[in-house]
């Protein structure tokens, strides 16, 4: 009787530790390849903001693409500065951007030691 006590007990605990520090993410909403309704919930903050945000927190940002700065590596500007974006082949989804065109990326925060870059996983031309 003593064991099973003890091995109903240890159940109980794992299964409270298991949930003990779960919270729902809720990321920034994206636009589904699909297609569908977006909108409500997205944040634009700027290129300002984004250089003084913690390292991996999701960030909407629109302005414009304004020169390629080697493989996968772009300088991105909004009224407020400009900051360097990566943006995998992927994420452009077949889109092709110009300098004047307005976009609108969505991705995360790279804080780094010595520079900030933004992470993109979805390029919306506007």
């Amino acid at each position: 009787m003593k064991k099973i006590s003890m091995i109903a007990l240890g159940g109980i605990l794992s299964v409270g530790a298991a949930f003990a520090g779960f919270q729902p993410d809720t990321p920034v909403q994206k636009p589904s390849s699909m297609g569908g309704f977006v909108g409500g919930s997205e944040s634009i903050v700027t290129v300002k903001q984004v250089k003084e945000m913690r390292d991996d927190v999701p960030v909407v940002v629109q302005g414009n693409i304004v020169q390629r700065m080697g493989d996968e590596k772009y300088l991105f500007e909004d009224s407020t500065g400009s900051i360097t974006v990566e943006i995998d082949n992927k994420d452009w989804r077949g889109q092709t951007v110009s300098p004047s065109d307005t976009v609108k990326l969505y991705g995360e925060v790279d804080a780094g030691l010595f520079k900030t870059e933004i992470d993109i996983d979805y390029v919306e031309k506007m």
